[in-house]
């Protein structure tokens, strides 16, 4: 019997070990990748929907510019976006027809949005434009979430 559990217990501790070093690999964000994907977002704002209250009432949707730069060797996709003042966004490619889905970011590359190509849509936004900035949340395939303030600013400018 002594045997027996020396034969075993080798093994069950390597798969335990591997165990632990997997939950470890994919909480830190590197499931899925050979290497872990690092992303930056800058020029993150949300144009006001036009310049008056009853104006921007009467448009349902917003557009957004966004730039997010992958600093790593592995490409990832925007898959995901949500804020509390939005009801649904719409990740829309412009590579030819409008489509929506996942959006790339090529690796050591750059994803632009803006209202004229890839965009993200925010569909039926509570009023925004009083306020400073809008929270949004990208998710992305490998690098999880991230949470940013986009600026709020005037009328078609980033």
């Amino acid at each position: 019997m002594r045997d027996l559990l020396r034969a075993v217990a080798g093994p069950v501790i390597c798969a335990a070990a591997v165990t632990g070093l997997l939950a470890a690999w994919a909480g830190t964000g590197g499931a899925g990748t050979l290497t872990r994907v690092r992303l930056q977002v800058t020029q993150a704002a949300v144009p006001m929907r036009a310049f008056t209250p009853q104006a921007a009432a009467t448009v349902e949707a917003a557009t957004t510019f966004l730039t997010i730069r992958n600093l790593s060797g592995a490409p990832d996709e925007l898959v995901a976006a949500r804020s509390p003042l939005v009801r649904r966004i719409l990740l829309r490619h412009r590579g030819g027809p409008a489509q929506d889905g996942p959006l790339v970011i090529p690796a050591h590359g750059t994803l632009t949005l803006t209202p004229f190509g890839d965009d993200l849509v925010l569909q039926q936004p509570t009023p925004y434009e009083s306020l400073a900035t809008v929270p949004l949340t990208l998710t992305f395939r490998h690098s999880g979430t991230v949470t940013i303030d986009a600026s709020v600013t005037a009328p078609g400018t980033p």
